[in-house]
């Protein structure tokens, strides 16, 4: 049989080239391709092939094995669709826009900072404000890139990314298609504390759809209108609760602050166990999770918990860590909802695409929730011990306030209630202001029946604190397959193949008899039906020469090879080659699912067997 030789490394491809290539194997072999071509097609939404839905499903499942078993947190899986209350409460109603900008001439809509972009150097022209934007596009005299008409002194306007449906027939409840799986969870914050028996923190994981309607879909997988996002929300008390930091504080992490953004000339390292690396984008900041909450380069000790846990997890599933940073958020373009944000992001054809938004939410969505709601967003507190401490308290007479201040005594009566518990000072004279619905109110201290006791509580309701790792499986799956795209040469001939971590390749094994006739291919199907038995992806082939089979596999990052020749007859062995190093070995059949297990988890090579 044909054995492969040794392969021979070829240079790269160039960055310019790399994600045409990468395109165009992921349509023809299928890993992904445009959706609804037979009617047109529409930007933004693409359909996973064969390869590619079982590619994005074991990066799901390896998200999962890490972000909900090893680190024991819950899982959801929420609806898509959602009232439109939950987005008014969050945010995402006013708050959920980018830059739009038309063309005069032939009406196409573009979006405006990825103009900036484009004709610039600058890399987050969204975190501008709209009139420097604006100024942007008149200094470098920039034109639609459709019809080519100028748009200088065309308007720069917001437009909201939400997808808005209607739930139920008619005129009935209008609700929106979710731009982030999050909301999901924090709408069910009430009942999810109690399955975590009210004791913080735990955290609450999805993975599911999410919607956005962009303006100006490109880049493949990269900016859709319909993506999976892997999400987890962690609930903490700010006051005590603290990561396991020792776990992850050796974790080397590639850093590019806000600082070192918009310093002119990038900034320098500030401590010796800090090293800053040049790049076309200014200074990187080197250094070890301890080192980067010790020196306040990442405020959040739980935002740096989370750096350090996922960058291990990027390397596990397929990204080149010489291609990946994680860049802190400049203040302009943090979500309404981030106290503060670092992306992961990696290099894809010569360009930094963000793959997942590590956020520190505050308490922003359980208050904002809590507001709009009926429910309880707050979680009670046990002390360790009861305290004693003085409550203030009104009870206003309503059978004064009421002909004083007629349809306003109501409002006047909540304003004294909000602020005795904000300022219990301010009802120490003979009388207290209040402001409710615009207007000011004075009342007689000795009407609002103000008092001070003491009183013994053995807790409080506090609302908790949101640490968010937000991952885009899209994006994950294609930076796996454009990192993992290699050449070499193998035999004289150049080979394309997928450097695929066997965790998450879409197929374990590909089986083949060495010819269809004489038995071989009654007895590799045999093979092929007790791999699938004992829980392997499998691929069988018996078309075309062995070389070329092996090419087809290498191509979709199969990592084992499995061939059933003359000898597998009569001694029942079978030869198993690895894909990167085109290495053989003979293995027992009777061994082999041990075998490809034990080289699969890599507790054994190739080389030794």
């Amino acid at each position: 049989m044909d054995a492969d030789a040794d392969a021979e490394a070829l240079e790269p491809i160039p960055a310019d080239e790399e994600l045409e290539t990468v395109a165009e194997l992921a349509k023809r072999r299928g890993f992904f391709f445009p959706a609804s071509r037979a009617y047109g097609g529409v930007a933004g939404f693409y359909t996973y092939g064969p390869e590619g839905a079982a590619l994005k499903r074991n990066v799901e499942d390896a998200w999962r094995d890490l972000f909900v078993t090893q680190e024991g947190h819950m899982e959801i899986s929420a609806p898509d669709v959602m009232p439109e209350p939950v987005f008014e409460a969050s945010g995402h109603l006013d708050g959920f826009d980018d830059m739009i900008i038309e063309c005069p001439e032939c009406g196409t809509n573009h979006r405006a900072d990825h103009l900036v972009e484009d004709a610039t150097r600058i890399e987050e022209a969204e975190s501008l404000p709209i009139p420097e934007v604006e100024a942007l596009i008149a200094e470098y005299d920039l034109d639609c890139t459709t019809c080519g008409a100028s748009l200088t002194d065309v308007p720069v306007e917001e437009f909201n990314l939400m997808f808005e449906t209607n739930i139920g027939p008619g005129s009935s409840q209008p609700g929106y298609l979710r731009p982030e799986t999050a909301q999901g969870i924090f709408v069910e914050f009430p009942q999810l504390k109690q399955y975590a028996r009210n004791q913080l923190p735990f955290g609450v994981a999805q993975v599911g759809t999410a919607w956005r309607n962009e303006i100006s879909p490109r880049r493949a997988l990269v900016r859709v209108r319909e993506f999976t996002q892997a999400e987890l929300e962690h609930f903490v008390d700010p006051d005590e609760d603290e990561p396991p930091l020792h776990r992850v504080a050796d974790v080397e992490l590639t850093l590019y602050p806000a600082d070192e953004q918009e310093a002119d000339d990038g900034g320098e390292a500030s401590e010796a166990s800090r090293t800053s690396s040049d790049s076309s984008d200014g200074k990187y900041v080197t250094c070890t999770v301890r080192e980067a909450v010790d020196e306040n380069i990442v405020a959040s000790d739980w935002v740096a918990y989370y750096l350090g846990l996922a960058r291990d997890w990027y390397e596990r599933v397929g990204v080149d860590m010489d291609r990946f940073r994680y860049r802190q958020h400049l203040s302009g373009e943090l979500a309404h909802y981030a106290a503060d944000c670092w992306d992961a992001e990696a290099e894809l054809g010569g360009d930094w695409v963000e793959i997942t938004g590590f956020a520190y939410r505050s308490d922003y969505d359980l208050s904002k929730h809590g507001a709009h709601s009926d429910e309880d967003f707050t979680l009670f507190k046990q002390y360790d011990e009861p305290k004693t401490v003085e409550r203030a308290t009104v009870d206003p007479d309503m059978s004064v306030l009421g002909p004083e201040f007629g349809g306003d005594a109501g409002a006047v009566q909540e304003a004294l209630n909000d602020l005795v518990e904000r300022d219990p000072d301010a009802f120490d004279g003979e009388v207290v202001e209040v402001e409710a619905d615009g207007e000011s109110y004075e009342v007689d201290v000795e009407h609002t029946n103000f008092t001070r006791e003491e009183v013994t509580e053995s807790g409080e309701h506090i609302t908790p604190h949101v640490v968010e790792p937000s991952f885009g499986i899209g994006r994950i799956v294609y930076t796996v397959l454009t990192h993992a795209y290699d050449r070499d040469l193998v035999d004289g001939e150049e080979r394309a193949f997928l450097d695929l971590p066997p965790e998450v390749a879409p197929t374990t094994v590909g089986v083949f008899p060495l010819m269809d006739k004489d038995g071989l291919g009654e007895r590799a199907r045999e093979v092929e039906a007790d791999l699938r038995q004992a829980g392997f992806a499998v691929a069988y082939d018996d078309s075309g020469n062995i070389g070329r089979r092996y090419r087809r596999q290498d191509e979709v990052g199969t990592p084992y090879c499995v061939t059933v020749d003359y000898e597998s007859l009569e001694d029942d062995t079978v030869t198993v080659r690895e894909r990167d190093s085109t290495e053989q070995a003979r293995v027992d059949i009777e061994e082999l699912p041990v075998t490809l297990t034990a080289l699969r988890t890599g507790s054994t090579d190739i080389a030794d067997l």
